[in-house]
């Protein structure tokens, strides 16, 4: 039997799933909010109370969303994923009436229909908590009862040689959605892989920063954020706020708590340029609804143009990747440019360079070590440093 979400006290089996590549990442941030975890295949593990999830969910930058494993158990048959299924504590996870999801993964296993056992779980739930109704997914748009808009608590099942790992999401939306990014640029980079850029060149706002090719600005919002000690979560809501055994005000005091740990400007600079008028006025308007407009120079210019600049510092840069046949050769004059750049105009600065091409990164002529790999949009890419 699960503990229960609700104690103060009571320890929760909690996972943090990252993308590919970035459990180590993660690690270091749950570490660095005074919580053990353990690295594992796509993401860290951790027991803890509620209040260790509410704020993972409030801080982690590098993490996609926050389960708590609520219950493991081995089933060959229906008959046993039943009885087992019964013994979940459902109703402290599901409100009455509430809509719930179901993602199911079948490995190795006996009981290999994914949909079969969606089914199964389902009735439990239903049986377990009154009015309570089960949709088929976001993208089902032939459910009637599923609302585009509805809130929906989502439980992951996942059958793996036969042993069934039931999850309950306390994240909801998935934690790269932080609220502040509408306008896009080509290409955009999601919030968590922008953090995970950072905290994998180990910047955290002491020294400045320069993204000379910064598309809708989510390098450098992000960047602002960290300088300033906002929390990522701080301006949207949970799944787990809709768990009926939560005290709400706990939430808000931590949410306040956060608040009053910020600082009111960037202590250092912060630099966005692009030369694309486009993606610059949408980085501005991603900043000042991220709240850090002040805290970034944003300007409309060629990487060429970037400035001089001395002592230590960060350029931190997601150049076009050249996965398109041909696209390598157009390229290679801008990946030599960007160790141009850097050798000519700040030396003294580091860089941290998110590439796919190996050979193109090459031409950078910069001496390079690999801080971890993961994708972006599908495409393998490396986070690359200069080594200090």
């Amino acid at each position: 039997m699960p503990a229960r979400p609700a104690g103060s006290t009571e320890l929760l089996s909690a996972f943090a799933v990252t993308a590919p590549g970035l459990e180590a990442l993660c690690a270091t941030e749950l570490a660095t909010l005074g919580l053990g975890g353990a690295v594992e295949s796509g993401g860290v593990s951790w027991s803890g109370t509620l209040d260790t999830v509410a704020r993972a969910n409030l801080w982690l930058r590098t993490a996609s969303r926050v389960l708590v494993r609520v219950a493991q158990f081995r089933a060959t048959s229906f008959f046993e994923l039943e009885r087992h299924a019964k013994r979940i504590p459902w109703p402290r996870f599901v409100a009455a009436g509430a809509a719930v999801e179901f993602r199911v993964t079948c490995r190795k296993s006996r009981l290999y229909h994914s949909d079969a056992v969606a089914q199964r779980l389902a009735e439990s739930v239903e049986r377990a908590v009154s009015g309570a109704r089960v949709v088929r997914g976001t993208d089902a748009s032939g459910d009637e009862d599923a609302s585009p808009n509805e809130r929906r608590q989502l439980f992951v099942a996942r059958f793996d040689h036969d042993r069934c790992t039931v999850s309950a999401d306390s994240s909801g939306e998935r934690l790269h959605m932080r609220g502040y990014r509408q306008q896009l640029a080509k290409a955009p980079l999601r919030e968590t892989l922008a953090a995970a850029v950072l905290i994998g060149a180990d910047w955290w706002g002491a020294t400045p920063l320069a993204d000379p090719m910064c598309g809708s600005g989510t390098i450098p919002i992000e960047a602002a954020r960290i300088a300033r000690r906002i929390a990522p979560g701080r301006d949207r809501t949970f799944a787990f706020l809709g768990w009926p055994e939560v005290d709400r005000r706990q939430w808000v005091a931590r949410v306040s708590e956060a608040r009053d740990g910020e600082l009111a400007r960037s202590p250092v600079s912060i630099e966005a340029y692009d030369r694309d008028e486009g993606a610059i006025a949408a980085a501005r308007a991603n900043a000042e609804r991220a709240g850090v407009q002040a805290d970034i120079e944003f300007g409309v210019q060629p990487l060429s143009a970037l400035r001089e600049a001395s002592g230590p510092g960060l350029i931190a840069i997601n150049p076009p990747y050249g996965v398109r046949i041909g696209e390598a050769d157009r390229l290679r004059n801008l990946y030599a440019q960007i160790g141009n750049v850097q050798r000519t105009r700040r030396p003294e600065w580091g860089i941290a360079l998110l590439a796919a091409d190996a050979r193109l990164a090459g031409q950078t002529q910069l001496a390079l070590e690999e801080r971890w790999r993961s994708s972006n949009g599908g495409i393998p890419v490396k986070l690359l440093v200069t080594p200090r």
